[in-house]
C-alpha cells in the first residue's frame, strides 16, 4: 500500500510500534485478537486495526502540501478536513480557513472566494452542487480534492445501477457530509433515498407492501429523498449503497430487510428483477475497525477508551460496539482525562459531555485491564498521550521501553 508523507508529530513512538509489529506478524490481518501492553499494574488491550486509514493519510498530505505548494495564498477548506479536533486545529493555525461548519453552517460566503484562491475538498467528497460553484468562481474543485476513493467506490456503484434503472437506497446519515456528497451524486442518475437505521428501513418495508399508505411516505421521509421522487414508481427497484462509516452488521441486515420486503411483493422467482444484490461498499479500514472492536470485546477488560472526533461517525460505531459489553469513556484526548479519579467523556445518546468520578482504580488485587482504540481520523499520537498519562497514575509502573520489548522488531526475529 502507499506510504503516505504526513507530519511527523501525528506519528507514535509506543503505538506505531506495535502496530508495526502486529503487521510482521499477521500481515494478512487475520488475527483480530489485541496486543497486549503490559505495564505491570495497568495493561492495555490494544485494537489489532484502528487509526489513520488510506483516505484520511491521503487527505492529509494533500492538505499540507497544498500549503507548501502555495505560499502567500490563501487556503481554504470547504469544512472539516477529517472528524478529528487535533488535526483542524493545527490546519487552522497554519492559516487554512474553514468555509463551512460540519454542520453545513456557511462561515465565509461563497461570493468571497476568487480564482486565486486554493480550495481543499474534504475526504469526505462534496456535492456536484458545490463543485459547479467553485468552477463558475474559477476554481478548479478537482486541483486539491482529497475525496476518500472508497467514497468514490459508492457514488461509482449508485452511478452504475442508476444507469440499469435502479432506485438508490443510502444507509447513511442524512445530514452528514459524507451522505450527502453520496446523495448529491447519486441523485444525478436514480432517485435516490436515505434511510438512517432499521426503524426507518421497516417503515420503508411497510410502504412497500401496503402496509402504510404510500401518502405517509413524504411525511415520514421528508429531506430524505430526491426531487421528483414517485413512490409507486420508484420503490419497484432498489439497489442498496452505504456511507462507508456505518456498521457493517446494519447495513447487511438492511439489506437484508429490503431484499426480503421485495420479494414478498413480487415473489423469490423474480426477486431479481425488482432487487441488486450488491456487494457491501463500506471501506475496508471501517470493516477492519469493526472487526478488531470485536476482538477486543472477547476478553474480560474493566472497561474501554476509545479516542476520537466527537462528530466521527466511525469513530461512534467503535464507541456502540464497546458499549454492549463493558463501560466506555469516549474521549477527544488525553487532556479530558482531568485525574485519576474524574474523566470528561463524550455521552453519544445524549450528544453532550459528562464527567464520571472514581472511574480509574488504582490499587487492587490483579492489574486493570483497559481496551485502548481509536477511529480511523485520529492520530495514534493521541493514543500515546493518553496511554502514558493514564500510566503516570499507577506507582510502580513498567518503564515504555520496557513494556514495549515484546513488540520490537529484533525481539519477533
Amino acid at each position: 500500500m502507499k506510504k503516505f508523507d504526513i507530519p511527523i508529530y501525528y506519528r507514535s513512538p509506543v503505538i506505531s510500534v506495535v502496530k508495526n509489529a502486529r503487521k510482521i506478524t499477521d500481515p494478512r490481518k487475520k488475527d483480530y485478537t489485541p496486543s497486549v501492553l503490559d505495564f505491570g499494574p495497568v495493561k492495555f488491550l490494544i485494537a489489532r486495526h484502528f487509526g489513520f486509514c488510506y483516505g484520511v493519510e491521503n487527505a492529509i498530505e494533500i492538505a499540507y502540501k497544498s500549503l507548501e505548494q502555495n505560499p502567500g495564498k490563501r487556503v481554504f477548506l470547504l469544512s472539516e478536513m477529517i472528524h478529528n479536533p487535533s488535526v483542524n486545529e493545527d490546519l487552522k493555525s497554519r492559516g487554512v480557513k474553514f468555509i463551512r461548519e460540519h454542520s453545513g453552517k456557511q462561515i465565509i460566503p461563497w461570493d468571497e472566494l476568487n480564482s486565486d484562491d486554493i480550495v481543499i475538498v474534504p475526504a469526505f467528497g462534496t456535492t456536484l452542487e458545490i463543485q459547479q460553484m467553485l468552477a463558475s468562481r474559477g476554481i478548479d474543485p478537482y486541483k486539491y480534492d482529497t475525496t476518500c476513493p472508497f467514497v468514490e467506490k459508492v457514488w461509482n456503484r449508485a452511478e452504475a445501477l442508476g444507469r440499469k434503472n435502479y432506485t438508490i437506497i443510502v444507509h447513511g446519515k442524512y445530514n452528514h457530509e459524507e451522505t450527502i456528497a453520496t446523495f448529491s451524486h447519486s441523485k444525478q442518475n436514480s432517485p435516490t433515498l436515505i434511510v438512517r437505521n432499521i426503524e426507518e428501513t421497516k417503515l420503508l418495508c411497510e410502504i412497500i407492501l401496503g402496509k402504510i399508505d404510500v401518502s405517509e411516505f413524504y411525511t415520514l421521509f421528508e429531506g430524505k429523498y430526491s426531487e421528483g421522487f414517485d413512490v409507486v414508481r420508484d420503490l419497484n427497484h432498489i439497489g442498496v449503497v452505504n456511507q462507508t462509516t456505518m456498521l457493517a452488521t446494519e447495513t447487511q441486515a438492511i439489506a437484508d430487510m429490503i431484499k426480503t420486503a421485495m420479494a414478498e411483493k413480487y415473489g423469490e422467482d423474480k426477486i431479481k428483477d425488482h432487487y441488486a444484490d450488491t456487494s457491501d461498499t463500506l471501506c475496508y479500514a471501517t470493516y477492519d475497525n469493526q472487526q478488531a472492536t470485536l476482538g477486543l470485546l472477547d476478553g474480560n477488560a474493566d472497561f474501554a477508551i476509545v479516542v476520537g472526533g466527537y462528530n466521527s461517525s466511525n469513530t461512534s460505531h467503535i464507541v456502540e460496539l464497546c458499549e454492549s459489553k463493558l463501560p466506555v469513556y469516549f474521549i477527544s484526548g488525553a487532556e479530558k482525562i482531568i485525574s485519576e479519579k474524574q474523566i470528561s467523556h463524550y455521552n453519544i445518546h445524549k450528544n453532550e459531555e459528562e464527567t464520571t468520578s472514581d472511574w480509574l482504580k488504582i490499587s487492587g488485587n490483579k492489574p486493570t485491564e483497559i481496551i485502548l482504540t481509536s477511529g480511523a481520523s485520529c492520530p495514534d499520537a493521541i493514543l500515546d498521550e493518553v496511554l502514558q498519562k493514564i500510566v503516570s497514575f499507577y506507582p510502580g509502573a513498567s518503564a515504555i521501553n520496557e513494556a514495549l520489548e515484546p513488540f520490537k522488531v529484533e525481539s519477533l526475529n
